[in-house]
């Protein structure tokens, strides 16, 4: 979140102002960006192809199998990190940027593939997230002792889950633990955390619940230079949160109940908003037939928030019922499914009502994947009914050749939209600028992308993309005093490049990303998006399991509001101490040079801190 309402619509407008610029794609600018990072092991890491997945096209299969990039984490992997929140974690993953302007809580952006913030579909234990007010998710108030796996898409599959993911998917499954768990956190800026959970299993099901809190006393989010709101105190964060996820089996079929809520106090330069969040997730799943599975999910994601200092409230809400079935069949596998849904927006200001509006979707699509000696084939369609914009189909397809036991070509080509979201067509505006636009079009997409990836040995392995990507009437707020409008034409092209091995007690992961954007009507660089961005991180583990690590991340320079930020780079350690049974302690030294730098213009980042956690893991 930014400082309020207001300047957080400001702030996110123009994160998602920009758009692509046209060129060849390099891999040789990836040899100076090369990015280490380690999850659980680099065994783990150099296996995650072959980790199963759902997201990519609805059909269980290993990541590696898909014509898509496909990144997943399972626990393993988000403890080894030694992440301090998801946005962290987020950013450390391959062909993903983020920018938040200033601690834990702040506003915040993700950007998969150069695509803008609202360009990323949002799922949480299958249900859209995105809120219909601002078109993205808001990852600050999530915790990362709440997620027990995380599926990553890159590349559009809006042919599966239809309007948003343009640039890709990110779906956060929620953790359902079996046994007593708990993590403590303390750090620099007075950060203080705790979180516990439990679950219970007997004949009639099993039930898991997790709770915890966040505090931080932060620093001052802005930077003397940002003339629009500099306050030197500090801008601190609390944070309430709690899951609970049921199941119970009724014959051959599963009832399973997830749900999760989140209530954030953000305080900024001129007040504090409160941000409250909330999903859950109702389904029914099972078998059919020795052929057909099926699963029935009825939900809702809601999100509030209030900033009393400018008499401000605005949120959205979305009811959604899915129906996805998959078809095992001697030539191949089938998906299809439909679903429906009912989304609600509303603004209000010191004037009173703003706007208050409400429309629907009604979504088919089917998706088949087949083998034929060592190549595959995706193809997958979908037709959606939007109440406000009418009818959409998007398909895309996928190829992958075995070409060796080692190696693997793979070729995709896909389409997207995006709907409008309520503040971009309805926001009053903010002292005159930023106002919406109700005869917005929706934007739409086609992509297309190549990739390559080889094992060389049973600990090394490597991941090579290729990808362009042409966006009609983007959406961008750059009309008469900045309204929104539609821009004619973008274009994005990228590289991504990972490595992962090991060696002896030394372990390690490599990637980079290449990314180049330009808006083809007006000629301007997309905003806040390096070209080249990298890190490395490599471990050592001593027997009896301590490890010790180091992080070198950096990034290009990239345009912004105020100018051209400069590039960066930043160390930061990491360790974890095996203590008694079931206890570990993690540490991590970020920012060790104590470095100044910005990921936006005015707002500042975090200087040399410690953070340190306790965990009680498991049975």
């Amino acid at each position: 979140m930014v400082s309020s309402v207001p300047l957080q619509r400001v702030a996110r407008v123009r994160t998602t102002i920009g758009t692509f610029m046209t060129s060849p794609i390099r891999f040789t600018v990836l040899s100076s960006t090369l990015l280490f990072t380690l999850q659980a092991t680099a065994d783990d890491a150099a296996r995650n192809l072959d980790r199963v997945q759902v997201t990519g096209n609805r059909i269980a299969q290993a990541a590696g199998d898909a014509g898509h990039s496909i990144t997943v984490l399972e626990r393993a992997d988000i403890e080894a990190s030694r992440s301090i929140d998801v946005i962290d974690l987020l950013g450390k993953q391959t062909g993903i940027d983020v920018v938040r302007t200033g601690g834990s809580g702040s506003q915040n952006s993700i950007f998969i593939r150069g695509g803008n913030s609202n360009h990323a579909l949002i799922l949480i234990d299958g249900m859209r997230v995105n809120s219909a007010t601002q078109g993205l998710f808001d990852f600050a108030h999530l915790p990362l002792a709440l997620i027990e796996r995380i599926e990553i898409v890159r590349g559009p599959r809006a042919s599966v889950w239809g309007s948003d993911a343009l640039s890709g998917v990110i779906q956060i499954f929620t953790r359902a633990p079996d046994s007593a768990h708990a993590e403590m956190r303390l750090g620099s800026y007075r950060r203080a955390g705790l979180d516990a959970g439990t679950g219970f299993s007997g004949k009639h099901g099993r039930v898991a619940l997790s709770a915890g809190f966040d505090s931080f006393d932060g620093f001052s989010a802005t930077t003397p230079d940002n003339v629009w709101s500099y306050d030197p105190d500090n801008d601190g964060y609390r944070n309430e949160h709690a899951a609970l996820q049921a199941e119970t089996r009724i014959g051959s079929q599963s009832l399973a109940f997830t749900g999760i809520a989140t209530r954030g106090d953000v305080e900024f330069d001129q007040g504090r908003t409160q941000a409250d969040n909330h999903s859950w997730n109702l389904a029914l799943s099972g078998a059919v037939n020795t052929t057909w599975q099926h699963k029935l999910s009825l939900g809702e994601s809601y999100e509030k928030l209030d900033t009393p200092a400018y008499v401000s409230v605005y949120g959205s809400r979305r009811k959604s019922l899915d129906w996805s079935n998959t078809l095992t069949l001697d030539k191949g596998t089938v998906a299809f499914g439909v679903n429906a849904s009912k989304e609600s927006g509303y603004s209000n200001g010191w004037s009173g009502p703003e706007f208050k509006e409400t429309r629907d979707n009604h979504g088919v699509f089917g998706v088949w994947n087949g083998s034929f000696g060592r190549q595959s084939l995706e193809l997958a369609s979908r037709w959606d009914d939007n109440s406000q914009f009418g009818n959409r189909l998007t398909s895309s397809a996928a190829w992958v050749l075995q070409a060796s036991p080692d190696s693997r070509w793979r070729a995709s080509w896909g389409q997207g939209f995006r709907a409008p979201n309520f503040n971009e067509l309805y926001y009053p505006g903010f002292f005159g600028s930023f106002g919406g636009n109700p005869n917005l079009d929706p934007e739409r997409s086609q992509s297309l992308e190549i990739g390559y990836s080889h094992a060389f040995a049973e600990t090394f392995r490597a991941d090579f993309s290729a990808y362009r990507s042409r966006i009609d009437d983007l959406i961008a707020f750059e009309g008469v005093n900045n309204q929104a409008i539609n821009i004619q034409q973008a274009r994005i092209s990228g590289a991504e490049a990972e490595l992962s091995g090991t060696a002896g007690a030394w372990q390690w992961r490599t990637q980079g990303t290449w990314t180049q954007a330009v808006n083809e009507t007006t000629g301007n660089a997309l905003l806040r998006r390096p070209k080249t961005k990298g890190l490395i991180d490599v471990r050592y583990r001593f027997n009896g399991g301590t490890e010790l690590g180091l992080e070198v991340s950096g990034a290009g320079k990239r345009p912004d509001f105020g100018g051209v930020l400069p590039g960066y780079g930043r160390i930061d350690m990491i360790a974890s101490w095996p203590m008694a049974d079931r206890w570990r302690l993690e540490g991590r030294l970020e920012n060790l040079a104590d470095r100044d730098y910005q990921l936006v213009d005015g707002y500042a980042t975090p200087g040399r801190s410690l953070f340190l956690r306790l965990n009680y893991l498991p049975e």
